[in-house]
């Protein structure tokens, strides 16, 4: 017997007939004579009509009533699937998140887990009883449902599976898989087996939307095996799990793109100590993140060029935040530009192997194309380039690291 819990995204429970084929999915891992939880999202399209009308009521909305609102569609899905269950004759209880409960902070709108009461869950287990959980919501210290931000339906689904020691947890969505890059783009990706947690976490963090970063993030540190597979097609999906389960590592496991970035270029910045933190405590201050960094050599130790990236949708803050402290930090121009992409190769084998960066910057180089910025960390080069090249680097990339499908 094997403990499993089943997460399932809103197009897999999009409407009746595919909350019963959910519910025929339960059933087949109940006859395998495993204890299942399900974690289930709203409706598609559900929680993005709740958040319309909040908006339509109360542009500065009181967050504890949003989540109350927002919350509910979670409320249905859970109550539909459990009388899905009992008509396949298999008992099921739903269960909210303030029934379990699932302990939160009191940020709402966006809520961290801070742990999960299983006392219940595991007396219904013993019954014999699926238990059907509401995912994206939780309580909050003030006793007040919160919800946990978009995506949150995936991190319910990981700390419910580490608080119950599950063996795995199953992310059902409408891809099969994880796949080297993105199918649209190289016709010859190949779906993975299995991917590391830290590899799945660089892809999420660069553009890849297969699972949401936190849930990794959590499914890492508690060491919770996540498998990733289609709703629609009954086939293996791609494990997540720790280095050691992967016996040969891949040199390069994936090609990941971001079209979310914005470069900015400040030239002539003063060339003195505290100028970075001057230009990058008030973005920081403003909830900005910027990613990429590079600064110019300067030449007498006078001025110097410094180029960064933001996410896109910052781009016109991040300007108006330096703009106002021109005078202050000195800098001769500011130079925007939404026109680029980062593109990035990722792979646990790179920390045994030399080479990997020239492989790629070889491969864009031969293609005739750019190199704006580069940043590296340990399994992971990344590179921003002109946004009208990404299909183009992508497939070359793709191929230069042996990545296509025969």
């Amino acid at each position: 017997m094997a403990r499993i819990v089943m997460k399932f995204g809103g197009t897999s429970v999009a409407d009746v007939d595919r909350i019963n084929a959910v519910a025929r999915r339960v059933k087949a891992e109940v006859d395998r004579g495993n204890e299942v939880a399900v974690v289930v999202s709203a409706m598609a399209g559900t929680t993005n009509q709740l958040v319309e009308w909040t908006r339509a009521i109360s542009r500065l909305h009181d967050a504890r009533e949003y989540d109350v609102v927002v919350s509910a569609g979670e409320q249905v899905t859970s109550g539909l699937l459990a009388l899905a269950l009992q008509e396949l004759g298999v008992p099921a209880r739903s269960w909210l998140g303030w029934q379990i409960p699932v302990h939160t902070d009191d940020v709402h709108g966006k809520a961290r887990i801070n742990g999960i009461g299983t006392d219940e869950i595991e007396k219904r287990f013993a019954q014999g009883q699926v238990a059907v959980v509401a995912g994206f919501q939780g309580l909050g210290g003030d006793n007040r449902i919160t919800t946990l931000g978009r995506g949150g339906s995936d991190t319910s689904a990981v700390a419910l599976a580490a608080a119950l020691k599950a063996d795995r947890c199953d992310i059902f969505t409408d891809v099969d898989g994880v796949y080297t890059t993105d199918p649209r783009i190289v016709a010859k990706a190949r779906k993975l087996d299995k991917i590391t947690y830290e590899e799945m976490l660089e892809m999420a963090s660069l553009g890849a939307k297969v699972l949401q970063i936190r849930s990794v993030e959590m499914a890492m540190k508690h060491r919770v095996r996540l498998q990733v597979l289609s709703s629609f097609v009954d086939q293996p999906g791609t494990l997540v799990v720790d280095e050691d389960e992967i016996v040969e590592q891949e040199l390069v496991s994936g090609i990941a793109y971001s079209r979310d970035e914005a470069k900015i270029t400040l030239t002539g910045v003063p060339d003195r100590p505290g100028v970075a933190a001057a230009i990058f405590g008030p973005l920081a201050e403003a909830s900005m993140n910027v990613d990429m960094i590079v600064q110019n050599v300067s030449e007498g130790g006078g001025t110097t060029d410094l180029t960064f990236t933001v996410a896109k949708s910052d781009l016109d803050r991040a300007i108006k935040v330096l703009e106002e402290r021109r005078d202050r930090l000195g800098y001769r121009a500011l130079v925007p530009d939404s026109d680029v992409v980062k593109v990035s190769v990722i792979g646990v084998g790179m920390r045994s192997h030399a080479g990997v960066a020239q492989r790629m910057f070889s491969a864009l180089a031969e293609k005739g194309i750019n190199i704006q910025v580069i940043s590296t960390s340990e399994i992971k080069v990344s590179v921003l380039i002109a946004e009208e090249y990404t299909e183009l680097a992508v497939r070359s990339l793709h191929t230069a690291y042996g990545l296509d499908a025969a």
